[in-house]
């Protein structure tokens, strides 16, 4: 083998390194944010706070702090050193996590979850930027793909050993674990990661890594975002669609023990397997798909995620009407695998349609938009619902709030479909 050869594998097994690291990073983002919403039974046992109150705390609470701080966190990561902000990012959010385990009142949970949202802030948009320029834009959305198995692998890891640890121990010490776990990792990432050059993967020449470079005006790359219909309704779509599984995603465990009669040991096994198996799936299939048909035509970045959604309506009713958990948990394959088609052509979409220096701002104003309507508004929104419905429905006022979430599916499909005109329009304008 020459030596040529032998540095490309390197470079080859580095770049895929980098990726598993970056991965893993994110799985640790998600298990900790979702550690509330596993553990939510035992909280409420012991701190006796309302669904309403849960859906704030897992949801505007955190939201307020993740969302605002993540653009000027990626301004900074823009003009600086995004593995260095990456590391600093995680070792905040694992401390703020291990604070979670240590609170004794309801006020005292809420600040440490909202230091959880300062420091995952800074976690998300500076990867996709990495990632951008660690891998060419024909294979970006496998990349982004394997990438965004972070969320699925961090909720089946955090049922699997949350619930665990809980069922065996207490609450609290499944949040001091796992957010020991974070600390440690980020020292290991900002040692093992190197920065990668701005653009050294665009067509074009790449952008020189510099300050001069990258010092795009704040607000002209704000403007630039929401003044292009496919970056404004490409974060809306995915606010919508991020609403549904928000909301899903921090009462499914509540809901199944609660009024489905499963138990925390039940939940470690079947809900994480579940979670693991079919998001995964659900991710990788639409990073295939867009990888496929994306050179053929633009508008498939849109229409993936908007069949995905209707294919997901009929399965999401079965779920929420089924008798039993065991029937509750085979329709919930059906949503669990469709409802996150989204999320990769989202990425892909913003990281193919503005320059280098532009990626990481904008990829925060994706998440700020899709999260401030997805995370703050859907777990705030299903917690209202079902303290709502308790006063006429004791029995399940979780089952009636989650029908109420069948509208915004609706609303997702239709914003999708309007970005896939979107993407046309500017095709054939380009063309």
């Amino acid at each position: 083998m020459s030596a040529d050869a032998a540095t490309f594998r390197q470079r080859r097994g580095y770049t895929w390194f980098v990726l598993g690291m970056l991965c893993f990073v994110y799985v640790l983002n998600f298990l900790d944010r979702q550690l509330l919403s596993i553990l939510a039974k035992p909280i409420q046992d012991d701190l006796g706070v309302t669904d309403g109150q849960l859906g704030r705390l897992g949801g505007l609470y955190f939201a307020l702090f993740y969302c605002t701080i993540s653009i000027p966190v990626a301004w900074l990561a823009d003009r600086s050193n995004r593995v260095k902000v990456v590391s600093i990012a995680c070792a905040l959010w694992s401390a703020a996590t291990i604070a979670c385990g240590l609170s004794t009142t309801y006020p005292q949970l809420v600040m440490a979850r909202m230091a959880v949202g300062v420091g995952e802030a800074g976690g998300v948009p500076p990867s996709y930027s990495i990632i951008s320029d660690y891998f060419p834009a024909e294979r970006r959305g496998m990349a982004l793909s394997l990438f965004n198995l972070g969320p699925p692998l961090g909720q089946a890891l955090g049922v699997a050993f949350g619930a665990k640890i809980a069922a065996a121990y207490d609450w609290r010490l499944a949040f001091i674990l796992l957010g020991g776990v974070g600390v440690v990792t980020a020292a290991v990432f900002a040692l093992s990661v190197r920065e990668p050059k701005r653009g050294a993967k665009d067509v074009v020449a790449p952008v020189a890594d510099t300050v001069a470079a990258t010092a795009q005006s704040f607000g002209s790359i704000i403007r630039m975002f929401f003044a292009r219909p496919v970056l404004r309704l490409t974060a809306l779509a995915s606010g919508a669609t991020q609403f549904v599984t928000y909301a899903m995603l921090n009462f499914t465990t509540l809901f199944l023990m609660r009024e489905k009669g499963m138990t925390l040991d039940q939940i470690a096994i079947w809900y994480a397997l579940l979670l693991g198996i079919a998001v995964s799936a659900g991710i990788w299939s639409s990073g295939w798909l867009i990888d496929r048909f994306g050179p053929r035509s633009r508008q498939a970045y849109a229409i993936v995620p908007a069949v995905a959604l209707m294919l997901a309506v009929p399965f999401f009713i079965g779920f929420v009407h089924a008798p039993s958990w065991p029937v509750a948990m085979l329709f919930l394959i059906g949503p669990t695998f469709f409802n996150f088609f989204y999320l990769s052509p989202a990425v892909a979409v913003v990281q193919n349609s503005v320059t280098a220096a532009q990626r990481t701002v904008s990829s925060a104003l994706l998440l700020f938009v899709m999260n401030m309507i997805g995370l703050g508004l859907g777990p705030t929104f299903l917690g209202a619902m079902s303290d709502w419905f308790r006063a006429s429905h004791p029995d399940n006022p979780l089952q009636l709030a989650f029908y109420s979430l069948i509208p915004f599916y609706l609303v997702a499909i239709l914003l999708h479909l309007m970005v896939a005109r979107a993407l046309r329009r500017e095709q054939a304008a380009a063309q």
